[in-house]
């Protein structure tokens, strides 16, 4: 009988999120809230390292977490160069980038070090990460724009895409490498990608708000008004980001970035919201049409996850527009935690081989 201990690190903007695992269960879960006045005090959030690890040792101990029962530490892969999916070993080339040279600032670069500085303290652990969003797959035809000095890139929600893709592929008894399947993860940001036999092989770049607009995000826009504005609003370069990243989507239109409280307005009569609302599911829905001819018009089914997918008006809204290409299936919410815990518990048991980064 397999006895194995995982823990768990999903470090984000404004919380740090841990869980133990004593094989594919969860024994301690916590959400570690930080105060914007606690952040405030890092220039850089890989100056946040030794504050987030020390508060995750005393929550450990405080919850008497056995830690050297720990077999394998999973933290979320960072803002690293791309790589092919999978679970890595946490490597000097990989400390490195994550700390010198991520392609962007981003909470979760910590996870990756968080999880090695806590393995190289117990006796019998290793530090993993899996399946980060910088995960690329992508056909080399899925790269080319309309201009050779832009090029498309891979980065999206990959640790929940590829967990709900096998949770499904498992509950019809069926291979994950043996489908052909659209997952759309509707969180903070939207992600639609095209998954061909387990490999992500064309996926909208979510992270700088690509594709449909979001709660924060302002999706594709229009280029030429875009370009135009840039030179033309006396706005910063950081200020523009921002309003595409952050301050765009559902709370640029509604002014807030809870779906749940724009559908509440919705569906108390606020038709302005309610107009909003239709036009994400709208943008949603032709995202996934246009990943269908992606799949060559083979496609075993359409999967909706993510938090927005908790909602049913919404994914109705969704599925009445793509219901003709393949049955719809819906995963509401994200857990990253057991995903990675999962991807850890592969390694222990010997089902994968960790992957090296180079």
């Amino acid at each position: 009988m397999d006895d194995f201990r995982i823990l768990a690190i999903n470090p984000g903007s404004t919380s740090t999120k841990i869980a133990v695992f004593h094989n594919a269960n969860p024994v301690f879960v916590k959400n570690i809230t930080h105060t914007t006045e606690e952040l405030a005090a890092f220039e850089h959030i890989a100056d946040q390292f030794s504050f987030r690890k020390e508060i995750i040792y005393k929550e450990l101990l405080n919850a008497e977490a056995e830690l050297d029962l720990i077999r394998a530490i999973v933290g979320r892969g960072g803002m690293l160069k791309p790589i092919p999916s999978g679970v890595y070993e946490v490597n000097e080339a990989m400390r490195n980038d994550l700390l010198y040279h991520p392609i962007k600032e981003h909470a979760s670069n910590l996870g990756g070090l968080i999880a090695d500085e806590i393995a190289r303290s117990l006796p019998d652990a290793k530090a993993f990460i899996a399946d980060p969003v910088v995960v690329d797959e992508l056909d080399e035809i899925a790269r080319v724009s309309g201009h050779p000095d832009f090029k498309r890139i891979s980065i999206f929600h990959a640790l929940n895409q590829k967990s709900i893709a096998r949770q499904h592929a498992k509950s019809i008894v069926k291979r994950y490498e043996d489908l052909n399947l659209i997952v759309v993860h509707m969180g903070g940001g939207v992600t639609v990608g095209a998954h061909e036999k387990g490999r992500v092989i064309d996926v909208n770049q979510g992270l700088d708000g690509e594709g449909p607009f979001s709660p924060e995000r302002s999706g594709t826009l229009p280029v030429g008004d875009l370009v135009r504005y840039c030179f033309n609003s006396n706005k910063t370069e950081k200020e523009i980001i921002k309003m595409v990243v952050g301050n765009g989507g559902i709370v640029a239109h509604l002014g807030t970035n809870s779906m749940y409280d724009a559908e509440q307005r919705a569906l108390n009569g606020d038709a302005k919201a309610k107009f909003i609302l239709e036009a994400f599911a709208y943008q949603v829905a032709k995202a996934i049409g246009s990943m269908v001819p992606v799949l060559k018009g083979q496609v075993d089914a359409i999967l909706l996850t993510g938090g927005v997918a908790h909602s049913k008006w919404i994914t109705n809204l969704i599925i009445e527009r793509v219901y003709r290409f393949a049955p719809v299936y819906i995963y509401p919410g994200e857990d990253e935690m057991r995903a990675l815990a999962l991807n850890g518990l592969m390694v222990l048991k010997g089902e994968i081989e960790p992957k090296v980064y180079l």
